[in-house]
């Protein structure tokens, strides 16, 4: 055969073609393999970090001596979310020759693959902290591990909503770290655990409820301090209107979110009535009784003259974590809706306020409405009844106490006198007072009995009435624990009322029937008609407590007594300081009672009066009472049972009778008179005093002991105040 140049070409290009498919076919049959053979590579390369970090036992040695353990689950590791990658993409600086080249292990980077999340990480609190050297600021690894990080909405993560808290209490509630860096809040993760919010989320597993991110943000946390974050002031109320809506579009109508819409940074926002990490349910008695305290803080001037009404006493007074059934701040300017009382959707408008009163009220009228809540009687011009009558019954208590405390004073030291210029004497007439048999009734049982409610009655009333004007002692606070708060006590202080009134009814009521007794008397002989003059002088015989002009007289002898100017004078069957102590309850029930009854009463009364009748009828109460209680506890005690020849009690009020001695001594002119009528005998007396004195003497020492302790108490709150 013979080959042409053309055949010879064609064996040739058959040769390239069968060549190119040759080497075709094996390139694809490489490119197809080479996942067979990465995947193994990758595998070979953790299992061969596995072969050392497997060993539970392998450590190394950490900062400060510290062991670092170096045990990697590999089981766990393949639940992880980055099981699919080898060790080298996270601990890709590793050198070559690990672990034998000693140094340390290079700090995973994780924003190689998560460069968002990193980018908004080195701006938050946590990412800056770390930049500027606080090494224990939070990083990845604290908040989502490291060889075992599962997704976020896994159970078993811990930031997972219901683990979070925990997670972020790793730092927060780490002493050492809360003190080395200052926090805010080093009690916030027990504070969170106790809040509506921390109970709703972890004890009943409601996953709505709000956890630290939902507040803070998640990579992007932030200072307050700082505008974009979402607990600066000018965005909380924005932050919880994610959750609470109707709040928030509620709140931003209020005077409150209308100054916070301006910019203002008065207008308060959600954390500074419900606290950040403490909050509670509203409806608890622990958050109203702390209320008006938040309240307070911006509005100091109404809070203090809010605490001078019987809501905020009562309120200050209450039992810990417990209510008294009284108004609140938000009772009467709402909580979210707080607006200014002229606009005509506030609680407090002419049109809605008799509503508001009624919460409580439920005969509230637009009468009752003219009480004022925030009343400050030192201001004249807005409030010049109240300013007024405050100095009215100011001056009464200031000139009654300097006239008499001067009285007492005085007969103290003339007594001292005579005791140091003649003790024995002293001390014998004394003793033959007390030890005389002679003896003559002073007080009938019935006025022992009437006595006896006076004291009782108003030693309660003292008791429960008095921590309220001094609610702000812990004396105060303790007597209303004592009793169990505010609403026992109010009980107690109307029970001394009813005997009050009881006892000033029978006593009226016994007058009167003495005066019809001598009823003839009271008619003129030549017209037959009753004459107004005659009345008080059928009142004002020897034996009535009516003051006369011989009293006037007593008044002066004895004050020149004091001063060595004159002899002692002999008194009736009643002396002038005792007429006045009489005229006092006659005055103090009148006073304290009518003004009381329109406090105990306020719906009724103002009725026909108003509201601001409540206010007056409030300072004289209170000073009435402060007058009344002072004066009993150092006047009246003197003259009954602390002057030296009475020392340390006069037991007549219990025994109704008076020995001839001290009749002699002290009133022989209702000697003399008894013996000039002829009835010295019909008053004579002798029967078992002896047997039961001991237990009348109990009961008087119990009875102004009781009234010394309030007297200390009072003397000590007032200068306290006073020294503030």
């Amino acid at each position: 055969m013979t080959w042409t140049s053309t055949d010879t070409q064609a064996p040739a290009a058959a040769r390239r073609r069968g060549g190119s498919l040759l080497l075709a076919l094996i390139t694809g049959l490489l490119l197809a393999s080479a996942p067979l053979y990465a995947a193994p590579a990758k595998a070979a390369a953790k299992e061969s970090c596995f072969d050392c970090h497997s060993d539970k036992d392998l450590t190394k040695e950490g900062p400060n001596g510290t062991t670092v353990p170096l045990f990697v689950d590999a089981a766990r590791f393949g639940g992880s979310v980055h099981a699919s990658l080898s060790c080298k993409t996270c601990h890709a600086e590793l050198h070559k020759d690990h672990p034998g080249d000693g140094n340390p292990v290079p700090k995973v980077k994780c924003g190689t693959c998560h460069t968002e999340e990193d980018k908004v990480y080195q701006g938050s609190i946590h990412g800056m902290s770390k930049a500027m050297g606080a090494s224990a600021a939070a990083s990845c690894v604290d908040c989502h591990g490291n060889h075992y990080i599962v997704p976020v909405k896994q159970t078993d993560s811990p930031v997972y909503k219901m683990n979070l808290s925990q997670t972020c209490a790793k730092c927060h509630a780490n002493k050492n770290l809360t003190d080395e860096y200052k926090m805010k809040y080093p009690q916030v993760a027990s504070q969170y655990q106790e809040s509506i919010h921390g109970k709703a989320l972890l004890q009943k597993g409601l996953i709505v409820a709000p956890s630290c991110n939902d507040c803070h943000g998640v990579h992007d946390i932030k200072r307050t301090v700082d505008r974009s974050s979402p607990i600066n002031h000018a965005n909380v109320a924005k932050t919880c209107g994610k959750c609470h809506v109707t709040v928030e579009e509620i709140y931003n109508k209020s005077v409150h979110g209308q100054l916070l819409a301006k910019g203002d940074p008065r207008g308060p926002v959600c954390i500074q009535c419900h606290s950040a990490h403490q909050i509670e349910t509203p409806v608890s008695g622990h958050f109203k009784a702390g209320s008006d305290m938040v309240c307070g803080k911006c509005h100091a001037d109404r809070l203090e003259h809010y605490r001078d009404t019987y809501h905020g006493k009562a309120m200050a007074l209450g039992k810990a974590n417990t209510a008294s059934a009284v108004a609140a701040c938000y009772d009467c300017h709402g909580h979210h809706d707080v607006l200014r009382a002229a606009d005509p959707n506030s609680r407090l408008s002419p049109a809605n306020i008799v509503n508001t009163c009624k919460q409580c009220h439920a005969n509230a009228t637009v009468s009752f409405t003219k009480y004022a809540p925030h009343a400050n009687p030192m201001d004249r011009k807005n409030y010049p009844v109240l300013h007024y009558v405050f100095l009215v019954m100011t001056t009464l208590l200031v000139c009654t106490f300097s006239l008499f405390g001067a009285h007492t004073l005085l007969w103290l030291f003339r007594s001292i006198w005579l005791y140091r210029h003649d003790s024995k004497q002293f001390r014998e007439a004394k003793i033959k007072i007390q030890e005389d048999d002679e003896q003559f009734t002073r007080f009938q049982p019935f006025e022992r009995f009437l006595h006896i409610l006076v004291v009782t009655s108003f030693l309660l009333l003292t008791v429960t009435g008095m921590p309220l004007k001094f609610y702000y002692t812990n004396w105060a606070k303790a007597i209303f624990r004592f009793f169990g708060g505010a609403d026992v006590a109010r009980t107690l202080h109307h029970f001394g009322a009813v005997i009050t009134f009881l006892y000033f009814a029978l006593h009226v009521s016994t007058t009167l029937a003495h005066l019809w007794q001598r009823r003839g008397f009271l008619k003129d002989p030549e017209t037959g008609s009753i004459r107004l003059s005659r009345v008080f002088t059928a009142m004002a015989l020897p034996d009535s407590m009516i003051p006369t002009r011989q009293d006037l007289k007593d008044f002066v002898a004895h004050n020149r007594w004091f001063f060595g100017k004159g002899p002692r004078p002999e008194f009736d069957r009643w002396t002038y300081f005792e007429k006045f102590d009489y005229l006092a309850v006659f005055w103090g029930v009148f006073a304290i009672g009518v003004s009381g009854l329109i406090m105990w009463f306020p719906e009724f009364f103002s009725k026909f009066m108003p509201g601001w009748m409540i206010n007056v009828s409030l300072i004289i109460h209170s000073d009435e009472a402060l007058l009344a209680a002072g004066f009993i506890f150092t006047v009246h005690f003197f003259n009954t049972h602390f002057r030296l020849e009475k020392f340390p009690m006069d037991t007549v009020i219990f025994s109704g009778r008076i020995s001839k001695s001290e009749m002699l001594h002290e009133r022989k002119r209702w000697y003399d008179r008894l013996v000039a009528e002829g009835r010295l005998d019909s008053f004579r007396v002798k029967d078992e005093w002896e047997a039961w004195k001991g237990i009348a003497r109990s009961a008087g020492y119990i009875f102004f002991g009781v009234g010394l302790v309030l007297l200390f108490l009072i003397i000590f709150a007032m200068t306290s105040r006073l020294a503030h």
